[in-house]
């Protein structure tokens, strides 16, 4: 048994002993080749990849996706600055907020970015306040579920994101009493979606209230396509996925009078398998019932097992040709942070480094300084050299914002 990993063509145990541990690791190679494969597979329409950084926004790994010709998905002002800051244009990206205030909505629409809404309220804040003068997205709630976890599948009936498609007739008042244009619809029903008629279904009513919106320009069918965490794993079959719904799209095109642009917001896909977050076995513990693993981090570096139960594969860099035991793999924070139940993995020895794959979606992003740890750095392997593109926090960066009135 061997489960040495490379990174780019780089040993993962050489960048651990480089950069130390904890540490992401993501493969700009592998960045580029998922954009493409996600980018060819819709054959004979106008398709348009709004990266969401939201998954991973180092300005690096933006850059290396601008490269490759993609927009951003922002979800936050600060998003967008990130975009604009990594060099793309205010064009290529959309601004998708929820439950913001709408001077942040204002502010987003002086920097020149697509404007996408979804509460009818803000709606005709956003009518009464700019009329015609500034195109709209409108984003519908189709009311279908998709994933097998409901904090990931957010286009069902309780989600808080999206407006009712059954609302469409309040939205067409609004949209015709203030005479706004509308030059965008837009439905995002989740992660993990492995079937196409998922996104058909969600299609036919997109489709369905277009006969209503004369001006649009693009359809944006947010994204959710599933990746491999494990061997065996279930996964989107992107290219016969792309084939259906492309056909769809077309035949829609050819009804509605003219060739829209085809939109897609993937995140995961194009990031998740490019990252791997490395860290060290501190500690061998054993119980009467269980071998622990006791890493040099925690669910302040990945949150994703204990918030959606996500399942990442763990291999022994250090010791990958070993024999393998059961361990279970837990953080350094004092809660219960299990990054891995029963796992079978090659024998490890306190001070071995092991590498948690997967790790490049909504790792970084959502790390923490929870009982006051920092975070770690992260680096990017870009044509066979690795390079350092975050350095990793310290105390000083805990304090750095904070006032001391006691004296």
């Amino acid at each position: 048994m061997n489960n040495e990993i490379n990174i780019g063509g780089l040993n993962a145990a050489d960048i651990a002993a480089e950069f130390g541990t904890p540490v992401y690791v993501y493969d700009a190679g592998k960045i580029r080749a998922q954009y493409q494969r996600l980018k060819s597979a819709f054959p004979g329409v106008k398709v348009s990849l709004h990266y969401a950084l939201k998954a991973l926004n180092n300005i690096n790994v933006l850059k290396v996706l601008k490269q490759e010709g993609s927009g951003l998905d922002a979800v936050s002002l600060n998003e967008v600055m990130m975009g604009l800051r990594a060099g793309f244009s205010p064009s290529q990206i959309m601004y998708t907020p929820n439950c913001v205030d709408f001077d942040e909505i204002k502010q987003a629409v002086e920097l020149g970015v697509h404007i996408n809404i979804d509460n009818i309220s803000v709606l005709e804040q956003f009518g009464h306040f700019y009329g015609s003068s500034v195109p709209v997205c409108v984003r519908l709630n189709p009311h279908i579920m998709a994933g097998g976890h409901s904090h990931i599948s957010v286009g069902h009936i309780d989600s808080k994101f999206g407006i009712s498609i059954y609302q469409l007739r309040h939205v067409l008042r609004v949209v015709q009493s203030l005479k706004m244009r509308v030059n965008g619809l837009h439905m995002h029903t989740g992660s993990d979606i492995l079937d196409a008629e998922v996104f058909l279904r969600g299609a036919e009513l997109l489709f369905e209230a277009a006969k209503d919106f004369p001006d649009l320009e693009f359809m944006d069918f947010g994204s959710g396509f599933k990746v491999a965490y494990k061997e065996g794993d279930i996964v989107t079959d992107i290219e016969e996925i792309g084939n259906q719904i492309a056909t769809a799209f077309k035949a829609f095109c050819a009804e509605y009078g003219r060739d829209l642009e085809l939109w897609f917001e993937p995140g995961k896909f194009v990031v998740s398998e490019s990252g791997y977050l490395l860290v060290k076995a501190n500690v061998i513990k054993q119980t009467t019932s269980t071998v622990f693993i006791g890493v040099n981090s925690g669910q302040n570096h990945l949150i994703r097992p204990m918030f959606y139960d996500a399942y990442h594969q763990i291999i022994n860099v250090s010791n990958p040709a070993g024999l393998p035991r059961v361990y279970s793999v837990v953080g350094y924070i004092c809660e219960t942070d299990t990054l891995g139940y029963d796992r079978k993995i090659a024998e490890v020895r306190e001070g071995d480094v092991l590498a948690i794959l997967n790790a490049g979606a909504y790792g970084f992003t959502m790390s923490n300084n929870y009982n006051a740890r920092t975070r770690p750095a992260e680096v990017l392997v870009l044509d066979g050299k690795a390079h350092l593109i975050r350095k990793a926090e310290h105390f000083e960066d805990l304090v750095r914002n904070e006032i001391d009135v006691i004296g």
